[in-house]
């Protein structure tokens, strides 16, 4: 239903761009051979599949790496499907919820030729916590033994939390209690199965082996990421993992020319074109562009553990102050992005219009209310204190802050914006040394359900001081929350309508505590070459990469 709504709400920005639909549908058959050159204003960090957060790479790690299970390879509604990967099928579950049996398929090989066995499957899960992996305290804590592992991440065994047969290829998993989501927290690249080899630390710009049809040749963040096929492929599930067609993938930094791909020198480019191209690309390359609604969010995380930050009122008055149709502006217009004050987007599970802070609160925002945003500060007594904005080092990102600066000094703070590189912005912002005050992020979903925007982004557990993956970017953490997130996890599972119910209350205790300024929610605009075919747009991978091909 999601998507099915996603799709019609397209239909009118498609409309003023002149840009037509393309099919969402996987093609029978396509023409194997040639190279994708895609492009990126810069690298998105760490190769590693289990520390990675970010949309860039994700979108690659689902070629590159396999997990038990992953999302259906779909262009419709069915992407958002869990179906079985290495694993022969869908786990059995037992024990009232809170055991999964996997079986092993026989005969997958990782890239070196090496079989992948139950050994890599355990030590892969070890791993996630011994390294302190982003999402280990948040979607992998139910495991049995993960409260060990997160105290004392090195000596991290899983005990209790996962066995093996070898005899019969079987992993089990035991949980503490049922989880209604323990399958789509398998699917992402997080829970890649990964050498039992593989480093205990982040392995950087080293590439790890996976058993996707690609695999990385080489990484240069500052140049190139060259991606080759894997010689040990052999499909196995074509709606889990298809065989792809480009014999080579060529991901170039440091570049981010639209001309270029419209002309046909490179095929993709991650970064959006500038807003003052659309109306051209809308016509004269109508054929080349797709617009999707994305269920994310563009905000604005406020340290609340820092000054001016850590006090409610100074957080509220920021949301009180900022002219999101301004904002909306600076991203590309009304028919790119959509004002947005709560943390759930629109359409998404348990979302029910909310925003207090605007100057008529209710369901929708409506203006900035700068003289309540005036009385908060005064009231705070934290005038005339310092703050720096970090945002990227790109247009729209650089845009965004400098707006917010305007915002900050007229509320009575000295305030002056930091620009980092596209390739460390997004780990440097989560880790507390760096003392970041407010910064500009963007969330795109990992999974449809509500949890991963509230928990993942704002419960205790993803708060870890000192780390570059902490995605509580604001250090939010409040137990009485963190409590009904939990009574809402086991809610969902004996009564759906109940959590889904609480899921909602929890999107407006947050929100109003206002630990982020929540800016616009966003659509994607995709800009390819004439001479790649075959452009397939998943709900849960957005481009699927390896099912396209070029003439």
């Amino acid at each position: 239903m999601r998507l099915q709504k996603a799709f019609t709400a397209l239909i009118p920005g498609l409309a003023l761009l002149g840009v037509t639909m393309m099919s969402p549908a996987l093609a029978t058959e396509g023409k194997p051979g040639g190279t994708l050159r895609l492009l990126a204003n810069a690298a998105a960090g760490t190769a590693d599949p289990h520390i990675n957060y970010t949309l860039q790479y994700f979108q690659i790690n689902y070629v590159l790496y396999d997990g038990l299970v992953t999302y259906k390879k779909a262009g419709d509604k069915t992407g958002f499907e869990v179906v079985a990967d290495l694993a022969e099928s869908l786990p059995q579950v037992e024990n009232g919820g809170k055991t999964y049996v996997f079986k092993l398929r026989k005969g997958i090989k990782f890239a070196d030729g090496s079989d992948v066995t139950t050994k890599d499957v355990v030590a892969s899960f070890q791993r996630i916590f011994k390294i302190s992996g982003p999402t280990a305290g948040t979607f992998y804590k139910g495991i049995v033994g993960a409260d060990a592992c997160l105290k004392a991440p090195a000596t991290c065994t899983l005990d209790g939390g996962l066995s093996v047969d070898d005899a019969a290829g079987t992993i089990t998993f035991n949980l503490v209690q049922p989880d209604a989501e323990f399958l789509q927290k398998l699917a992402v690249p997080h829970a890649s199965i990964l050498p039992a080899s593989a480093p205990l630390k982040d392995a950087g710009t080293d590439p790890i082996l996976g058993t996707g049809p690609y695999m990385i040749a080489s990484y240069d963040p500052n140049k190139l990421m060259k991606i080759v096929r894997n010689p040990h492929f052999k499909e196995w599930s074509k709606e889990a993992q298809p065989a792809g067609y480009p014999d080579e993938i060529d991901y170039e930094f440091g570049l981010t020319d639209e001309a270029a791909v419209e002309n046909g020198q490179a095929d993709w480019m991650f970064d959006p074109p500038p807003s003052d191209r659309l109306t051209e690309l809308g016509t004269k390359y109508a054929k080349q562009v797709t617009v999707h609604p994305l269920t994310a969010m563009w905000y604005a995380p406020m340290n609340t553990n820092l000054a001016p930050f850590n006090d409610i009122r100074v957080r509220q008055a920021v949301n009180f102050a900022i002219d999101r149709a301004a904002i909306v502006k600076l991203f590309g217009g009304s028919n790119l992005a959509q004002p947005a004050c709560q943390i759930l987007p629109p359409g998404f599970p348990s979302f029910a219009a909310y925003c207090p802070f605007t100057a008529n609160p209710g369901e929708k925002w409506s203006a900035p209310d700068m003289d309540k945003a005036k009385q908060l500060v005064a009231e705070s007594g934290t005038a005339g204190q310092e703050v720096t904005i970090i945002t990227e080092d790109t247009t729209v990102s650089k845009a965004i802050g400098v707006y917010l600066q305007d915002v900050l000094n007229q509320l009575g703070y000295k305030t002056s914006v930091k620009p980092i590189s596209q390739n460390i912005q997004f780990t440097y912002i989560q880790n507390t040394n760096n003392k970041v005050q407010i910064s500009i992020s963007q969330w795109f979903q990992d999974y449809p359900a509500p949890s991963n925007f509230l928990q993942v982004l704002f419960s205790c557990a993803s708060f870890t001081p000192g780390s570059d993956a902490s995605v509580n970017i604001s250090g939010f953490c409040d137990k009485s929350i963190d409590a009904s997130m939990d009574e809402a996890e086991a809610a969902t599972i004996a009564d759906p309508a109940k959590g889904a119910t609480l899921w909602t209350a929890i999107d407006k205790a947050v929100t109003d505590e206002a630990p982020v300024a929540v800016l616009f929610t966003p659509k994607r605009v995709d800009v390819i070459s004439s001479r790649l075919k075959n452009f397939t747009f998943s709900p849960q991978f957005y481009w699927i990469v390896s099912q396209s091909w070029v003439e």
